[in-house]
Protein backbone atom coordinates (compact mmCIF):
# COMPACT_ATOMS: atom_id res chain seq x y z
CA UNK A 1 0.00 0.00 0.00
CA UNK A 2 1.38 3.38 -1.03
CA UNK A 3 0.10 6.62 0.47
CA UNK A 4 1.36 10.07 -0.52
CA UNK A 5 1.18 13.43 1.22
CA UNK A 6 2.31 16.53 -0.65
CA UNK A 7 2.72 20.03 0.75
CA UNK A 8 2.74 22.86 -1.79
CA UNK A 9 4.58 25.74 -0.18
CA UNK A 10 3.47 28.38 -2.69
CA UNK A 11 -0.20 27.53 -2.18
CA UNK A 12 0.13 26.59 1.49
CA UNK A 13 -2.03 23.51 0.87
CA UNK A 14 -1.85 19.76 1.41
CA UNK A 15 -2.57 17.24 -1.34
CA UNK A 16 -2.98 13.48 -1.01
CA UNK A 17 -2.54 10.54 -3.35
CA UNK A 18 -0.52 12.53 -5.86
CA UNK A 19 0.88 11.04 -9.06
CA UNK A 20 4.47 9.98 -8.37
CA UNK A 21 5.33 10.12 -12.06
CA UNK A 22 5.18 13.92 -11.62
CA UNK A 23 8.02 13.74 -9.13
CA UNK A 24 10.22 16.28 -10.92
CA UNK A 25 7.36 18.76 -11.16
CA UNK A 26 6.28 18.29 -7.55
CA UNK A 27 9.78 18.72 -6.17
CA UNK A 28 10.84 21.54 -8.46
CA UNK A 29 10.30 24.02 -5.63
CA UNK A 30 12.74 23.03 -2.87
CA UNK A 31 10.31 24.39 -0.26
CA UNK A 32 7.71 21.77 -1.20
CA UNK A 33 7.66 18.49 0.67
CA UNK A 34 6.57 15.05 -0.53
CA UNK A 35 6.02 12.25 1.95
CA UNK A 36 5.50 8.72 0.63
CA UNK A 37 4.44 6.07 3.13
CA UNK A 38 4.72 2.41 2.10
CA UNK A 39 2.85 0.14 4.50
CA UNK A 40 3.08 -3.63 4.10
CA UNK A 41 4.10 -3.05 0.51
CA UNK A 42 5.12 -5.67 -1.99
CA UNK A 43 8.61 -5.95 -3.41
CA UNK A 44 7.27 -4.65 -6.74
CA UNK A 45 5.80 -1.52 -5.10
CA UNK A 46 9.04 -0.87 -3.24
CA UNK A 47 11.15 -1.27 -6.36
CA UNK A 48 8.72 0.96 -8.27
CA UNK A 49 9.24 3.81 -5.78
CA UNK A 50 12.96 3.06 -5.72
CA UNK A 51 13.15 3.45 -9.49
CA UNK A 52 11.29 6.77 -9.38
CA UNK A 53 13.79 8.22 -6.87
CA UNK A 54 16.74 6.19 -8.15
CA UNK A 55 17.48 4.66 -4.75
CA UNK A 56 20.55 2.47 -4.40
CA UNK A 57 19.88 -1.29 -4.78
CA UNK A 58 21.62 -2.00 -1.47
CA UNK A 59 19.20 0.30 0.35
CA UNK A 60 16.24 -1.38 -1.34
CA UNK A 61 17.62 -4.75 -0.32
CA UNK A 62 17.88 -3.58 3.30
CA UNK A 63 14.21 -2.64 3.19
CA UNK A 64 13.25 -6.12 2.04
CA UNK A 65 15.09 -7.81 4.94
CA UNK A 66 15.01 -7.11 8.66
CA UNK A 67 18.02 -5.25 9.98
CA UNK A 68 18.99 -5.89 13.63
CA UNK A 69 20.64 -2.48 14.15
CA UNK A 70 19.64 1.12 13.60
CA UNK A 71 21.87 2.94 11.15
CA UNK A 72 22.20 5.80 8.67
CA UNK A 73 23.81 5.53 5.22
CA UNK A 74 24.57 8.39 2.87
CA UNK A 75 24.10 8.01 -0.87
CA UNK A 76 25.10 10.57 -3.46
CA UNK A 77 24.93 10.78 -7.24
CA UNK A 78 25.24 13.53 -9.84
CA UNK A 79 21.77 14.93 -9.31
CA UNK A 80 20.81 14.20 -5.73
CA UNK A 81 21.97 13.34 -2.25
CA UNK A 82 19.87 11.37 0.20
CA UNK A 83 20.16 9.41 3.44
CA UNK A 84 18.83 5.99 4.33
CA UNK A 85 17.82 5.34 7.97
CA UNK A 86 16.86 2.21 9.84
CA UNK A 87 14.96 2.67 13.12
CA UNK A 88 13.11 0.31 15.45
CA UNK A 89 9.89 0.84 17.34
CA UNK A 90 9.09 -1.36 20.34
CA UNK A 91 5.94 -3.38 21.01
CA UNK A 92 5.32 -4.55 24.57
CA UNK A 93 2.96 -7.33 25.58
CA UNK A 94 3.48 -8.74 29.05
CA UNK A 95 1.20 -11.70 28.38
CA UNK A 96 3.36 -13.11 25.58
CA UNK A 97 6.37 -15.35 26.09
CA UNK A 98 8.54 -12.83 24.20
CA UNK A 99 7.33 -9.64 25.84
CA UNK A 100 9.12 -7.06 23.70
CA UNK A 101 9.35 -7.19 19.93
CA UNK A 102 10.71 -4.66 17.44
CA UNK A 103 9.08 -3.14 14.39
CA UNK A 104 11.47 -1.85 11.76
CA UNK A 105 11.00 1.55 10.14
CA UNK A 106 13.07 2.41 7.06
CA UNK A 107 13.29 6.04 5.94
CA UNK A 108 14.76 7.74 2.89
CA UNK A 109 15.49 11.42 3.49
CA UNK A 110 16.06 13.76 0.56
CA UNK A 111 16.18 17.53 0.07
CA UNK A 112 12.42 17.90 -0.03
CA UNK A 113 11.02 14.40 0.21
CA UNK A 114 10.69 11.60 2.73
CA UNK A 115 9.92 7.94 2.05
CA UNK A 116 8.91 5.66 4.93
CA UNK A 117 8.68 1.86 4.70
CA UNK A 118 7.23 -0.38 7.43
CA UNK A 119 5.59 -3.80 7.39
CA UNK A 120 3.20 -3.31 10.32
CA UNK A 121 1.17 -0.29 11.43
CA UNK A 122 3.05 2.12 13.67
CA UNK A 123 1.15 4.37 16.05
CA UNK A 124 3.43 7.35 15.45
CA UNK A 125 3.21 7.12 11.67
CA UNK A 126 -0.56 6.79 11.85
CA UNK A 127 -0.87 9.82 14.12
CA UNK A 128 1.29 12.01 11.88
CA UNK A 129 -0.54 10.80 8.77
CA UNK A 130 -3.92 11.60 10.33
CA UNK A 131 -2.70 15.05 11.35
CA UNK A 132 -1.37 15.65 7.82
CA UNK A 133 -4.87 15.06 6.44
CA UNK A 134 -6.14 18.02 8.47
CA UNK A 135 -3.21 20.47 8.41
CA UNK A 136 0.37 21.01 7.26
CA UNK A 137 1.85 21.25 10.76
CA UNK A 138 4.41 18.50 10.15
CA UNK A 139 5.00 19.29 6.49
CA UNK A 140 5.92 22.97 6.38
CA UNK A 141 9.23 22.85 8.26
CA UNK A 142 11.26 20.65 5.97
CA UNK A 143 11.88 16.90 5.72
CA UNK A 144 14.27 16.90 8.68
CA UNK A 145 11.49 18.16 10.98
CA UNK A 146 9.16 15.45 9.68
CA UNK A 147 11.90 12.91 10.36
CA UNK A 148 12.34 14.30 13.88
CA UNK A 149 8.58 14.05 14.54
CA UNK A 150 8.56 10.37 13.60
CA UNK A 151 11.63 9.41 15.60
CA UNK A 152 10.53 11.48 18.59
CA UNK A 153 7.15 9.73 18.56
CA UNK A 154 8.84 6.33 18.49
CA UNK A 155 11.17 7.39 21.31
CA UNK A 156 8.29 8.59 23.49
CA UNK A 157 6.78 5.10 23.27
CA UNK A 158 9.84 3.72 25.06
CA UNK A 159 9.08 5.56 28.33
CA UNK A 160 5.89 3.62 29.30
CA UNK A 161 7.77 0.38 28.68
CA UNK A 162 10.60 1.46 30.98
CA UNK A 163 8.09 2.55 33.63
CA UNK A 164 6.44 -0.86 33.57
CA UNK A 165 9.82 -2.59 33.79
CA UNK A 166 10.70 -0.39 36.79
CA UNK A 167 7.42 -1.34 38.51
CA UNK A 168 8.08 -5.03 37.88
CA UNK A 169 11.56 -4.74 39.36
CA UNK A 170 10.09 -3.17 42.52
CA UNK A 171 7.49 -5.94 42.77
CA UNK A 172 10.12 -8.65 42.42
CA UNK A 173 12.39 -7.02 44.99
CA UNK A 174 9.53 -7.28 47.51
CA UNK A 175 8.68 -10.86 46.55
CA UNK A 176 12.16 -12.29 46.96
CA UNK A 177 12.11 -11.49 50.70
CA UNK A 178 8.72 -13.12 51.20
CA UNK A 179 9.00 -16.48 49.46
CA UNK A 180 11.68 -17.12 46.84
CA UNK A 181 10.28 -19.43 44.18
CA UNK A 182 11.47 -20.76 40.85
CA UNK A 183 9.17 -18.42 38.91
CA UNK A 184 11.01 -15.38 40.24
CA UNK A 185 14.20 -16.51 38.52
CA UNK A 186 12.36 -16.80 35.21
CA UNK A 187 10.87 -13.34 35.73
CA UNK A 188 14.28 -11.80 36.36
CA UNK A 189 15.76 -13.49 33.30
CA UNK A 190 12.85 -12.22 31.18
CA UNK A 191 13.48 -8.68 32.42
CA UNK A 192 17.18 -9.01 31.62
CA UNK A 193 16.32 -10.09 28.06
CA UNK A 194 14.02 -7.06 27.72
CA UNK A 195 16.73 -4.70 28.97
CA UNK A 196 19.29 -6.14 26.56
CA UNK A 197 16.86 -5.72 23.65
CA UNK A 198 16.05 -2.09 24.52
CA UNK A 199 19.73 -1.33 24.93
CA UNK A 200 20.49 -2.86 21.53
CA UNK A 201 17.87 -0.57 19.99
CA UNK A 202 18.79 2.63 21.83
CA UNK A 203 22.58 2.69 21.55
CA UNK A 204 22.79 2.81 17.71
CA UNK A 205 20.05 5.46 17.54
CA UNK A 206 22.02 7.63 19.95
CA UNK A 207 25.00 7.50 17.62
CA UNK A 208 22.85 8.47 14.62
CA UNK A 209 21.81 11.75 16.22
CA UNK A 210 25.05 12.45 18.07
CA UNK A 211 26.74 15.79 17.45
CA UNK A 212 30.40 15.01 16.81
CA UNK A 213 32.70 18.03 16.59
CA UNK A 214 29.74 20.27 15.76
CA UNK A 215 28.52 18.05 12.91
CA UNK A 216 25.60 15.64 12.60
CA UNK A 217 25.56 12.47 10.55
CA UNK A 218 23.06 14.09 8.15
CA UNK A 219 22.03 17.62 7.19
CA UNK A 220 19.71 19.46 9.60
CA UNK A 221 18.29 22.96 9.14
CA UNK A 222 19.54 25.41 11.72
CA UNK A 223 16.05 26.12 13.03
CA UNK A 224 15.40 22.41 13.62
CA UNK A 225 18.60 21.69 15.56
CA UNK A 226 16.97 22.43 18.98
CA UNK A 227 14.44 19.67 18.30
CA UNK A 228 17.21 17.17 17.69
CA UNK A 229 19.03 18.30 20.82
CA UNK A 230 15.85 17.54 22.76
CA UNK A 231 15.58 14.16 21.00
CA UNK A 232 19.13 13.26 22.00
CA UNK A 233 18.30 14.24 25.57
CA UNK A 234 15.37 11.81 25.55
CA UNK A 235 17.59 9.05 24.19
CA UNK A 236 20.18 9.77 26.86
CA UNK A 237 17.53 9.56 29.58
CA UNK A 238 16.32 6.25 28.22
CA UNK A 239 19.87 4.94 27.95
CA UNK A 240 20.66 5.97 31.53
CA UNK A 241 17.44 4.36 32.72
CA UNK A 242 18.24 1.14 30.91
CA UNK A 243 21.70 0.99 32.49
CA UNK A 244 20.23 1.66 35.95
CA UNK A 245 17.59 -1.03 35.53
CA UNK A 246 20.21 -3.49 34.34
CA UNK A 247 22.23 -2.88 37.51
CA UNK A 248 19.11 -3.15 39.67
CA UNK A 249 18.13 -6.46 38.08
CA UNK A 250 21.64 -7.86 38.49
CA UNK A 251 21.78 -6.75 42.12
CA UNK A 252 18.31 -8.10 42.91
CA UNK A 253 19.13 -11.40 41.23
CA UNK A 254 22.32 -11.74 43.28
CA UNK A 255 20.33 -11.00 46.43
CA UNK A 256 17.77 -13.61 45.47
CA UNK A 257 20.45 -16.23 44.90
CA UNK A 258 22.02 -15.32 48.26
CA UNK A 259 18.68 -15.82 50.01
CA UNK A 260 18.13 -19.14 48.30
CA UNK A 261 21.66 -20.26 49.19
CA UNK A 262 21.18 -19.16 52.80
CA UNK A 263 17.92 -21.10 53.12
CA UNK A 264 19.53 -24.12 51.53
CA UNK A 265 22.43 -23.93 53.98
CA UNK A 266 19.98 -23.71 56.90
CA UNK A 267 18.22 -26.82 55.65
CA UNK A 268 21.48 -28.71 55.17
CA UNK A 269 22.70 -27.64 58.62
CA UNK A 270 19.51 -28.90 60.27
CA UNK A 271 19.72 -32.21 58.43
CA UNK A 272 23.35 -32.52 59.47
CA UNK A 273 22.44 -31.93 63.12
CA UNK A 274 19.73 -34.59 62.93
CA UNK A 275 22.13 -37.05 61.32
CA UNK A 276 24.81 -36.30 63.92
CA UNK A 277 22.36 -36.81 66.77
CA UNK A 278 21.03 -40.04 65.31
CA UNK A 279 24.45 -41.54 64.56
CA UNK A 280 25.48 -42.49 68.16
CA UNK A 281 21.93 -43.47 68.99
CA UNK A 282 21.85 -45.81 66.04
CA UNK A 283 25.19 -47.27 67.08
CA UNK A 284 24.02 -47.96 70.60
CA UNK A 285 20.70 -49.47 69.60
CA UNK A 286 22.47 -51.53 66.96
CA UNK A 287 25.04 -52.74 69.46
CA UNK A 288 22.47 -53.83 72.02
CA UNK A 289 20.24 -55.24 69.32
CA UNK A 290 22.74 -57.94 68.37
CA UNK A 291 21.38 -61.47 68.62
CA UNK A 292 23.91 -62.47 71.32
CA UNK A 293 23.73 -62.57 75.13
CA UNK A 294 24.41 -59.22 76.75
CA UNK A 295 24.90 -58.26 80.38
CA UNK A 296 21.63 -57.70 82.30
CA UNK A 297 19.72 -58.69 79.18
CA UNK A 298 17.01 -60.35 81.28
CA UNK A 299 16.47 -57.36 83.56
CA UNK A 300 13.48 -55.05 83.14
CA UNK A 301 15.46 -52.02 84.30
CA UNK A 302 18.09 -52.37 81.55
CA UNK A 303 15.65 -51.08 78.94
CA UNK A 304 14.81 -48.05 81.09
CA UNK A 305 18.48 -47.34 81.74
CA UNK A 306 19.41 -47.61 78.05
CA UNK A 307 16.51 -45.36 77.02
CA UNK A 308 17.49 -42.79 79.67
CA UNK A 309 21.09 -42.82 78.43
CA UNK A 310 19.91 -42.25 74.84
CA UNK A 311 17.75 -39.27 75.86
CA UNK A 312 20.56 -37.84 78.01
CA UNK A 313 23.03 -38.13 75.14
CA UNK A 314 20.57 -36.46 72.77
CA UNK A 315 20.01 -33.58 75.20
CA UNK A 316 23.75 -33.10 75.71
CA UNK A 317 24.49 -33.02 71.96
CA UNK A 318 21.67 -30.54 71.25
CA UNK A 319 22.88 -28.30 74.08
CA UNK A 320 26.45 -28.44 72.74
CA UNK A 321 25.31 -27.59 69.19
CA UNK A 322 23.26 -24.63 70.44
CA UNK A 323 26.13 -23.35 72.55
CA UNK A 324 28.44 -23.34 69.53
CA UNK A 325 25.81 -21.66 67.34
CA UNK A 326 25.29 -24.54 64.96
CA UNK A 327 21.54 -24.52 65.52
Amino acid sequence: MIKTYFYNHAEGKMYHDVDLTRRAELLQDTRNLLWIDLYNCTAEELKHVGNIFDFHPLAIEDCLHDSPRSKVDRYEDDDDQYYFFVFHALRYDEEKEIEISTEELNIFLGKNYLVTIHKKPLQTIGRIAAASLRSHHYMNRGPDFLLYSMVDGITDEYFPILERISARIDELEDEIYVEPVHEITEEFLALKRNIVLIRRVIQPQKRIFANVNGRYSFEIDEENIPYYIDLVDHLERISDGVESYRDLISGALETYYSLVTSRTNDTIRMLTVISTVMLPLTFITGFFGMNVPIPFGDSYFSTVIIFGCLMGMTYWMLKLFRKRGWI
